[in-house]
C-alpha cells in the first residue's frame, strides 16, 4: 500500500505529463506540490525504488505502467467522490474538491465500484473532467478554452480549467454552468475580452483570463 503522500505525488506527475510526452522536471513537481525541490528529490527516489516512476537526476521523471495505474486509481476515486458529494449530499461544485482530496485515499475497490454503480457510471465529474473507468480508460472530450473561439461561434460549456472555489463562485454569480449554451457576440480587440450570451438570454462580458479557464465544444 502506498502512503497518501506517495499517491499525491503520482497524481501530480500524471497531471503534469497528461498533455505532454516530455518527462516532468523536479522543479515543476515542487511547484505543483507546493514544496521544496529537495523534498521532491527524496520522494522521487522512494517512488523509483518501488518502480512507480522512472527517474534520473537532471533528466526528468515519468510514470511507469505501475505508477500510472496508481495515479489513475486515485484520480478515479477523487472524481467519483466529487460526483457523490454533489449529487447525493448537496455539496456545491466549489465545495467538493477539498473533501474529495481526503476521501480519494480510502483503499477499498469495492466501495468505489459500488459508488460508481450507485451514480450510474458517470463519465465526467462536476468540473467536466473525465472519470477513469475501473480499467483506467478515460473518455476524452475535444474541448478548447472559450478564448480559442471566434465571434459568432456557438458553444456548449463542458468544463473548467481553474477548479478554485473563488473561480467557481464567480461562474455561479455570472450564471455560467456546465451544459450552458454560449454564443460569442463580440471579441474586444484591445484586451481580447468577450461579449457573450448565455442560453440565448443573458448577456455577459468576460475577461480573456476567464475565457481561458472555461472549456467548451462547438455546438
Amino acid at each position: 500500500m502506498n502512503s497518501f503522500t506517495a499517491e499525491n505525488y503520482l497524481k501530480a506527475i500524471y497531471k503534469l505529463v497528461e498533455h505532454s510526452s516530455n518527462p516532468v522536471s523536479t522543479n515543476s513537481i515542487a511547484e505543483k506540490m507546493n514544496t521544496k525541490a529537495a523534498s521532491v528529490t527524496d520522494m522521487l527516489k522512494k517512488l523509483a525504488n518501488k518502480k512507480l516512476i522512472n527517474y534520473q537526476k537532471y533528466q526528468g521523471v515519468y510514470l511507469t505502467t505501475k505508477g500510472e495505474k496508481v495515479a489513475l486509481s486515485v484520480i478515479r476515486k477523487h472524481r467519483l467522490w466529487e460526483m457523490f458529494l454533489l449529487e447525493k449530499l448537496d455539496f456545491k461544485w466549489d465545495e467538493v474538491h477539498d473533501v474529495a482530496e481526503q476521501l480519494e485515499h480510502i483503499n477499498s475497490e469495492k466501495l468505489i465500484s459500488q459508488i460508481d454503480k450507485f451514480l450510474n457510471y458517470p463519465k465526467f465529474d462536476p468540473h467536466g473532467d473525465p472519470i477513469p473507468d475501473a480499467n483506467g480508460k478515460i473518455q476524452q472530450q475535444k474541448s478548447n478554452s472559450v478564448s480559442h473561439y471566434k465571434k459568432n461561434d456557438a458553444l456548449i460549456m463542458t468544463g473548467v480549467v481553474d477548479h478554485s472555489a473563488v473561480f467557481l463562485q464567480y461562474l455561479d454569480k455570472s450564471g455560467l454552468a456546465l451544459g450552458n449554451e454560449i454564443r460569442i457576440k463580440e471579441v474586444i480587440e484591445f484586451d481580447k475580452s468577450l461579449k457573450i450570451t448565455i442560453n440565448k438570454k443573458n448577456t455577459l462580458f468576460i475577461s480573456n483570463e476567464v475565457a481561458k479557464n472555461i472549456l467548451a465544444i462547438t455546438r
